[in-house]
């Protein structure tokens, strides 16, 4: 199976495969992922194999091209010295018709070469535009994993959220709140009755001070007149007091004193 069919399948086949079957999405991505890093590291290295086949034919091809350009120039000086009578005519074209015959060779071979360089270059320049489509390709799906793992982690937590709420029996709740919620209003309406009824208590004892007068004060009022009375001072009730003397010892016929009236001197 070649690089790209490989792609086609992961990415087409087995990953509705994997879907459908419910396997994890992400590790299954990453998976596909790891495989075609490999792929294009192995095209990588055979692109580097033709890349080298190349230039080893192009440098073959332009040796030969040399040697053959080379030959070509002997032959040219053989017949020049047979000419100007250096060499015997006869020798002068044998040796002419030699290294003619080995430029011949020179000049196939340097053929040959530039044909298996025209050729391990075309399949290098194609090896390079699928490298390169082969890199956008795991790069475009390597940004997708990083939408896909949010996006799965997402459903997870909302699938575990939806899970939880499922096993919740809301009716056994909202009636747990209710009676809360009826307990709280009768304590905070007891609450209040207590204060109420304190409130009324308190005020009664208000209203009968102020109708009849605290009774301490009352008495204490009534024990400083008597004792101005003993010592023979001016006596001044207070406010709503009675003095009442202590029955004289010298008769029967003594009788109390009233008190002075407020406000005389």
């Amino acid at each position: 199976m070649s690089m790209f069919q490989r792609v086609r399948t992961f990415f087409s086949a087995e990953a509705h495969a994997v879907v459908d079957k419910l396997e994890d999405p992400i590790k299954m991505t990453e998976q596909g992922i790891r495989d075609l890093k490999t792929d294009l590291r192995s095209s990588m290295t055979g692109l580097a194999e033709v890349k080298a086949l190349a230039i080893r034919t192009r440098k073959e091809a332009e040796e030969q091209t040399r040697v053959a350009s080379d030959y070509e120039r002997k032959a040219v000086l053989l017949l020049e010295r047979s000419q100007s009578g250096q060499l015997e005519p006869a020798e002068a074209e044998r040796l002419a018709t030699e290294v003619l015959a080995r430029r011949e060779e020179a000049t196939q071979r340097a053929t040959r070469a530039t044909s298996e360089y025209e050729q391990h270059q075309r399949m290098a320049d194609q090896l390079q535009s699928k490298i390169s489509g082969l890199k956008s390709t795991v790069g475009r799906y390597e940004n997708e994993l990083v939408t896909l793992r949010a996006r799965s982690q997402t459903a997870n937590s909302v699938k575990k959220i939806n899970k939880q709420l499922s096993g919740m029996d809301p009716t056994g709740t909202v009636a747990m709140l209710e009676k809360m919620k009826a307990r709280v209003d009768e304590e905070e309406s007891l609450a209040q009755a207590y204060g109420e009824i304190l409130e009324e208590d308190t005020g009664v004892d208000r209203e009968l001070e102020r109708a009849l007068g605290n009774p301490a004060q009352v008495q204490a009022s009534q024990s400083l007149l008597e004792l101005k009375a003993k010592l023979g001072m001016d006596t001044k009730a207070l406010p709503g007091a009675r003095l009442q003397l202590p029955e004289s010892t010298g008769g029967a016929g003594s009788e109390a004193v009233p008190a002075p009236r407020t406000g005389q001197a």
